[in-house]
């Protein structure tokens, strides 16, 4: 058992034994260390003002992710290296990346500039990126400028981010390698006592036991969610068990029959095998929050905490994935439709967690479709998330559908009464299409919020069946998307 928290900062081991259990990462830069360059700006992981880098080993490399310090937990830091805007400077000298920012004019108030230097630094230190304004902005989705205007930002970016490094980071490459390995054990981690504590377990075992002791601790993953209860709802959350130190929980195993991924694997890690799934499901991945919030949040956290509006639940449930869950008692495995009992309640028994997701992948004769309707193109949350999975017969007639929407009720949930009716409809008679789109209102009763009205979400989840069956049935994907990610063509299997 180890009671401190290890990570590396300016290229030496920090070590620390009295980290709260909701303290984030920012506080500890401003307030413990006095390190102001980092700054506050939303508090929830959108503006990107707090963002600072992590490096971390993956398959053996060392990858710096941009991630937002006001939602990030600093005991989820153990066993990283921690790079904020005062560590980038060399003898004197600006970084490369802030140096185009000066040279071009990037920066006025300056406020948000830190955020969108560190993230651009991660750019700067990424692989076989394409050098185009499209990845600049891909990558900057997360960081929101309110005076400079962003074109000067992005010719900072592309002027400075796609040579290969050469600053003091590259240079002590291997060093913080060694480093990090050194700081990688297998030691469970708890930092406090039983009334307070922040823990990462190091194995299933140890979190099973740990949480059956403690069935009233929080667990995080990512904390792209939990970071908001502490920032905006002000929870008092004295026990925090984190499942970063788990070994293997966080795999993506890729196979002919699915994909597998593990509770805490990132929207990042997962996105590349979602995407041989579906193209759809990889537009899906990539609009997803941020760069920040897809290196930080986990497929697993967005499924345990149950949100009627989370991104992925409803693509998984058209698909028909299985839900893993874990405890001291065994472990068991279900639909993932069946996981969501009502808003707010999940089939989550005292003492269980989730441990991982199968995805199964389209047979030869299904075709699989999702939408994502949101006031924002980038980095907000959906008024309205559609997916559907058909299984079509020779003739192109509907043997089987699967149809799920989020936005549309208490829970995300599958459209029981539209497939009853879609099915043995033809693609090539859109005459036999109505009745499943009429039969949408006897499956949910949507509400108004501040997204949308409840007419609006029914008169889209209509809109989004017709589009769907449209582009099935061979209408060219440019016709009908804003961004037509398929080729055009007659394509009735995925």
């Amino acid at each position: 058992m180890r009671d401190t928290i290890r990570f590396l900062k300016g290229g030496e081991i920090v070590e620390l034994d009295n980290v709260g259990p909701t303290e984030t990462v920012l506080d500890y830069l401003r307030l413990r260390r006095r390190e102001t360059g980092t700054k506050e700006g939303c508090g929830e992981g959108d503006c990107g003002a707090c963002t600072v880098a992590l490096g971390r080993l993956i398959d053996g490399k060392l990858v710096y992710q941009p991630v937002n310090s006001c939602i990030q937990l600093l005991g989820m830091i153990d066993g990283a290296e921690l790079v904020t805007v005062e560590d980038l400077s060399e003898d004197a000298r600006l970084h490369p990346v802030q140096s185009a920012m000066v040279d071009l004019h990037g920066s006025q108030c300056g406020f948000c500039t830190p955020g969108f230097v560190m993230t651009l630094f991660t750019l700067y230190h990424a692989e076989h990126v394409e050098k185009s304004r499209k990845t600049v902005t891909e990558w900057l989705a997360g960081n929101l400028c309110r005076c400079t205007g962003y074109r000067p930002i992005v010719d900072a970016a592309l002027e400075a981010c796609f040579e290969a490094a050469d600053d003091a980071f590259s240079w002590r490459a291997h060093d913080t390698r060694e480093q990090l390995r050194s700081l990688a054990d297998s030691s469970d981690v708890f930092v406090g006592d039983s009334s307070s504590f922040f823990s990462a377990p190091a194995t299933l075992d140890g979190l099973a036991a740990l949480y059956a002791q403690h069935p009233d601790a929080t667990l995080v993953a990512g904390a792209t969610d939990v970071g908001l209860w502490i920032t905006k709802h002000l929870r008092d959350l004295p026990k925090m068990i984190w499942l970063g130190h788990i070994d293997g929980l966080d795999k993506v195993e890729d196979s002919p029959s699915g994909v597998l991924i593990g509770a805490t694997a990132t929207y990042q890690a997962s996105e590349a095998a979602m995407t041989g799934i579906s193209p759809d499901l990889g537009e899906l991945w990539r609009r997803i929050g941020s760069k920040q919030v897809r290196a930080s949040g986990t497929v697993g956290g967005n499924i345990a905490n149950g949100s009627p509006i989370g991104d992925t639940p409803p693509a998984l449930i058209a698909l028909g994935a299985t839900l893993e869950l874990s405890s001291a008692e065994g472990s068991r495995a279900m639909s993932l439709e069946d996981y969501f009992i009502d808003y707010g309640k999940q089939d989550r028994r005292p003492g269980e967690f989730v441990t991982g997701l199968f995805v199964p992948r389209l047979s030869a004769n299904q075709v699989f479709r999702c939408y994502k309707i949101s006031k924002r193109f980038d980095q907000d949350i959906s008024s309205v998330m559609a997916a559907f999975r058909l299984t079509l017969d020779d003739n192109g007639i509907v043997a089987e559908a699967r149809i799920a929407y989020g936005g549309m009720a208490g829970t995300p949930r599958r459209a029981l009464a539209a497939e009853a009716a879609l099915k043995d409809a033809s693609l090539d008679d859109p005459a036999t299409w109505g009745a499943a789109m009429q039969a949408l209102p006897g499956d949910f009763t949507p509400l108004t919020d501040m997204r949308a009205s409840a007419d609006y979400r029914m008169e889209t989840a209509r809109a989004l069946l017709a589009k769907a069956l449209m582009e099935v049935s061979g209408t060219p994907a440019e016709e009908v998307r804003v961004l037509a990610r398929r080729e055009a063509g007659n394509e009735r299997a995925a």
